[in-house]
């Protein structure tokens, strides 16, 4: 049996002096051992069965299949159960995903925001313990999740999202046009739910002032979309001297840029624009992929399908959108797998509250195209890899997010069976997740 307290003690000593550690691990970190248990580490297919696991103030301090002992901490069977890194959402609205469409489009933002924050907290109880927001403004949701005061997951923020006059995120009433940038402050650019810039020089300070706001990357929109009224899939968005603006202020920040894109040609130059993350992308072909696989672009893709869980548009035009992008979504992720361009998990649900609850059966979903093995690496080690983009602007510094492994942050699920074996049990965090663990704090526990 191997005797920790040496180990707990040199943490707490080195916990100490980071400044983005929580009060409470640089006065006296917990201590908690977690026995009997299968760990997936979020790399191996193998389990680590019969393991033990250490957990230190918010870190993982050891892992091994020999006989641990903890002074004066907290011991947790897991009577054989499955232990997996905290899941990770790299396509998540932590504001629309919570609130129906006619709250964002006319509510209050307080009532917004609070919808938001407790959307959050069920965030969390599904298991995804860290998310990248793609669009919206959550810095305060965030901030006060990382204090303690919230309830929620690890948030990477972009901010709102940037759209040129009559692009994707341009959600502007038909009548509201602006005769000059300075009436363009309509209700949900005005509250940081999306942004609006046109030309080089706007562009670039729209973008430095997203960055202002702590954005840890920036997200924009060049090619159409669904939801919006507007603009048509086939369009392009901003020209290419318009992107590489944004590359070049996200280059400033050593950080990226995302964009919303679906289409041959946009996606074609974004890549050579410089940008590093295609969100959806459901209307390429295989030699676009193969360029992003040449670049080293990510696709964040989402398994969006016209099925129990489709989306419901009350604009026919929005509608046909809908079928023609889920249309592509099976040849998307098979040609993306073929070729071996980097594939990273999320989910984009919009303005639907219950929808949100299934938030792991979209993970399921992905079972379709990849084995039970590759869908839980992707949603831990792989999406934790795409955060990794934010270098310095990576709010969170003190260890990987993804694994279990000594120096890893602690978000970890102990779960009630093998989803390696029946990725299903995913779908049901309710029911299958016995623990919860985010930051090395309990938020679930339900082992007897």
């Amino acid at each position: 049996m191997k005797f920790l307290k040496g180990t707990a003690a040199s943490i707490a000593l080195a916990t100490a002096t980071l400044s983005t550690a929580p009060a409470w691990a640089q006065d006296d970190p917990t201590v908690t051992l977690i026995t009997n248990v299968n760990v997936f580490d979020g790399v191996n297919e193998t389990l680590i069965e019969g393991a033990n696991v250490v957990i230190t103030g918010n870190l993982i301090t050891a892992v091994s299949s020999e006989d641990l002992a903890v002074a004066g901490g907290t011991v947790i069977d897991g009577g054989g159960r499955t232990l997996i890194p905290g899941l990770i959402d790299v396509h998540w609205h932590t504001l629309y995903c919570c609130n129906p469409q006619s709250v964002v489009a006319t509510g209050d933002i307080l009532e917004v925001a609070i919808r938001g924050a407790t959307g959050s907290e069920g965030t969390l109880m599904r298991g995804f313990t860290s998310v990248r927001d793609v669009g919206g403004n959550s810095f305060s949701i965030k901030k006060m999740i990382d204090s303690g005061e919230l309830k929620g997951p690890r948030i990477l923020p972009s901010g709102p999202p940037i759209t040129q006059t009559g692009g994707h995120f341009d959600y502007r009433p038909y009548q509201a046009v602006p005769t000059n940038a300075a009436d363009s402050q309509w209700y949900w650019y005005s509250v940081g739910l999306m942004a609006q810039a046109d030309g080089v020089p706007e562009v670039t300070k729209r973008a430095r002032e997203v960055m202002r706001m702590g954005a840890t990357q920036l997200k924009i929109s060049t090619g159409g979309g669904v939801s919006s009224v507007y603009d048509p899939l086939d369009v392009r968005q901003y020209t290419r001297a318009e992107i590489e603006a944004f590359v070049e202020v996200a280059d400033t920040y050593n950080t990226y840029v995302a964009s919303h894109i679906f289409t041959d040609e946009a996606v074609q130059i974004a890549i050579e624009a410089g940008i590093k993350s295609v969100e959806h992308g459901f209307l390429m072909s295989r030699e676009t992929m193969e360029m992003m696989r040449d670049n080293d672009v990510w696709l964040s893709v989402q398994p969006l399908l016209d099925d129990e869980d489709g989306f419901t548009f009350d604009d026919p035009g929005s509608q046909r959108k809908w079928i023609q992008v889920t249309n592509g979504t099976d040849a998307t992720y098979t040609n993306a797998k073929e070729v071996g361009v980097k594939v990273a998990f999320g989910t984009d649900i919009l303005f639907d509250p219950a929808l949100a609850e299934r938030q792991g059966a979209f993970l399921a979903k992905l079972q379709r195209w990849y084995t039970p093995y590759e869908v839980l690496k992707m949603a831990t080690s792989t999406n934790a890899e795409l955060l990794e983009l934010s270098g310095p602007r990576h709010p969170y510094q003190d260890g990987p997010l993804g694994v279990i492994a000594e120096g890893a942050y602690a978000d970890l699920i102990l779960v009630d069976g093998n989803p390696l074996e029946d990725i299903d049990l995913i779908s049901d965090p309710h029911e299958n997740f016995d623990l919860i663990m985010k930051d090395g704090e309990i938020f679930k526990n339900e082992i007897e």
